[in-house]
């Protein structure tokens, strides 16, 4: 039985988003250069912010964008209940936050329950919309909570009034819980960003950029998969998202890749692979790289220039393990086997849309604009901008269609953040980032790259099935302390973190964006998984990369001493790694490679980044030679034929 009829619920849905975005937005606004929100007290705020998200995310629970194309009843029921809970629980909070403003508040049975009763609220719509990954997290975390006082060993905690340590570390805290400062960060940073995602999106501009990526490389052997870097580049620097990317070109790319003559799993994979890159890629990124401006204390602006190089450094990777597939393969340059329209003048008057924003949040960023001015002052230009488009000009509610989905898309991130916030407050009282502490200094005492290896594998672990944003968080709370402690700078430290949670979105077994490819191409998701791992392996090889060489980040943050000899010289090294790498993993060059030829590869591509000049040096050597060897008797090979 239906609450409303759907075409009223999805009204109903639509406005209430549009209401989160505005006032959002409004609230955002006043808070350039400040981190006060809006003219209302911050509990109020929060509390009230925090409820009309829930709102829209019990009310979407039924529908396509959240709860899947079938309702059950105990789907309704769940999420009606949880609805009532957290709106009850939001006035709480005020009203304990207002109390607390004026006088000390002791937390009782009333107080603990209603933050208990909040987290599974909270974790019912996590569990729901994210899937399993990051509400276990946090039911563990109230466990651990909980249990803490109690466990034998290293994993007992120290002892406390339980009413208190659930009520203040769960929810009525400005620094700690589900609404705490990971929340105010999430709202003052990402929400406008999200926002000008979505508008970017709603104008249209999205299957332009597919169209004259398609036409730049119709020439080239790879075609339509190296149009699906290119459109995904792009298309990801604006959406943030790697499954939204892989929905948004993949419905186009992936056919036409199949149709050249690669197979299921190597189209999903390339899809999945140069999606996920959108999230590394300026100036936008992922909603991740946001939030670690303001870890780190530093400008946007300086991580934006930190990423710039390991992103192009990525995509490049991706066009060569194309390059060599295609080789393999034996696949010519066939234009004519590209079913999409050529570009028009309006496809090129689109891209004003995307560029005009992007450019003008750079340049207000390097005029010293916050992240959120940047990105509001890009949102009020893409409303007139918008009207290039002849079907923004016929039908102008699309632009209010695009904040809704703006306001959508946030409230159900909310609730990763939410649970997120629930896991940060556990680790923060019960000292698990200490104890993970002990864990990476024994692990130091062998070597950086042991612990390093450590700090990836738990980020990829959290990551599967997450969203980015959460599994940074998450591990950024527990590994960095102790990273930085092993010798690492902040933006060092965090940048690894981030990069190896983007890639845990093509890690198997549990690989978001390539199950999302795979549903298209018709591949098996794990196959595709793999494959996807394969061919965006720089994503994982150049944070350990940056971890030893520093510079690479290009940014002094970073920890390297630049000069010009010695940064030409690292990228340099960083090509012949890439090229070296993605042959060796295709298992072909110019010709097919003998398994010396990849073991000599993979060899040379370990050392020319190994710490001291001489294994550099030895490294590059492996490389001549091997390259020297397969060439010539590549050319002996045709003289002879």
């Amino acid at each position: 039985m239906k609450i409303l009829p759907s075409r009223w619920q999805a009204l109903l849905l639509d406005v209430l988003a549009l209401g989160v975005t505005l006032y959002g937005m409004a609230n955002v606004m006043p808070a350039i250069g400040s981190f006060r929100l809006g003219p209302f007290p911050m509990e109020f705020f929060r509390a009230t912010f925090f409820a009309a998200c829930v709102m829209v995310v019990g009310l979407g629970m039924g529908m396509p964008k959240f709860g899947g194309a079938t309702t059950s009843r105990g789907l309704k029921l769940g999420s009606t209940l949880s609805v009532g809970v957290l709106l009850w629980a939001s006035w709480s909070y005020y009203e304990v936050g207002m109390a607390m403003a004026d006088d000390i508040v002791m937390f009782g049975i009333k107080e603990s329950m209603i933050a208990l009763a909040a987290s599974a609220a909270v974790l019912f719509f996590c569990w729901h919309i994210w899937g399993g990954a990051v509400s276990l997290l946090g039911v563990l975390g109230v466990a651990y909570l909980i249990a803490g006082p109690y466990l034998p060993g290293p994993l007992k905690t120290v002892a406390g009034d339980v009413h208190e340590l659930l009520a203040q570390n769960l929810w009525y805290n400005l620094d700690t819980g589900i609404l705490g400062s990971t929340f105010s960060i999430v709202i003052t940073t990402v929400f406008p960003f999200i926002v000008l995602g979505a508008v970017l999106e709603g104008v249209g501009a999205g299957d332009s950029m597919i169209r004259i990526a398609f036409a730049m490389m119709k020439k080239t052997a790879g075609g339509p998969a190296h149009a699906a870097v290119l459109a995904s580049g792009l298309f990801g620097t604006v959406s943030g998202s790697a499954v939204a990317n892989v929905v948004g070109t993949g419905v186009v790319t992936i056919p036409m890749i199949k149709k050249r003559g690669f197979s299921k799993d190597f189209a999903g994979a390339v899809e999945a692979a140069a999606s996920t890159g959108g999230q590394i890629m300026p100036p936008i990124m992922g909603a991740a790289a946001l939030v670690m401006a303001d870890y780190v204390g530093v400008s946007y602006l300086t991580i934006v220039l930190a990423v710039l190089v390991p992103s192009i450094a990525f995509y490049l990777s991706l066009f060569l393990m194309i390059m060599f597939e295609t080789r393999r393969l034996g696949i010519k340059a066939d234009a004519s086997s590209i079913d999409v329209p050529a570009p028009t003048l309006q496809d090129y008057m689109n891209l004003v849309l995307i560029f005009g924003p992007l450019v003008l949040i750079v340049l207000l960023l390097v005029a010293g604009f916050s992240v959120s001015g940047a990105s509001l002052a890009a949102i009020a230009l893409l409303f007139p901008l918008s009207f290039i488009n002849p079907a923004v000009r016929e039908r102008p509610m699309l632009l209010i269609k695009a904040l809704s989905a703006g306001g959508t898309t946030f409230a159900g991130l909310l609730t990763a953040i939410a649970a997120v916030g629930i896991v940060i407050s556990t680790l923060a009282a019960t000292g698990v980032p200490v104890k993970f502490g002990v864990l990476l200094s024994t692990a130091m005492d062998s070597s950086l790259l042991v612990a390093l290896i450590i700090v990836a594998m738990g980020c990829t672990i959290l990551g599967m099935g997450m969203p980015t944003l959460p599994a940074y968080v998450t591990v950024a709370a527990i590994a960095l302390p102790s990273m930085q402690a092993l010798g690492l700078q902040p933006l060092t430290a965090h940048m690894f973190v981030f990069m190896i949670a983007v890639a845990s979105t093509i890690t198997p077994p549990v690989a978001i964006a390539a199950y999302a490819a795979a549903s298209i191409s018709g591949g098996k998701p794990i196959g595709t998984a793999v494959q996807a791992s394969r061919i965006g392996i720089m994503i994982f090889v150049i944070p350990f990369a940056f971890a030893y060489e520093p510079l690479l980040l290009t940014v002094p943050q970073a920890g390297g001493v630049f000069s010009w000899s010695d940064y030409i010289f690292l990228i340099v090294r960083l090509l012949v790694a890439m090229y070296i790498l993605a042959s060796a993993l295709i298992g072909f060059d110019v010709r097919q490679l003998p398994w010396w030829q990849i073991a000599v590869r993979f060899v040379a591509c370990v050392l020319i980044f190994a710490p001291g000049h001489l294994s550099t040096m030895i490294g590059l050597g492996l490389t001549g030679i091997a390259l020297a060897e397969h060439w010539l008797v590549r050319q002996k090979t045709a003289v002879s034929a």
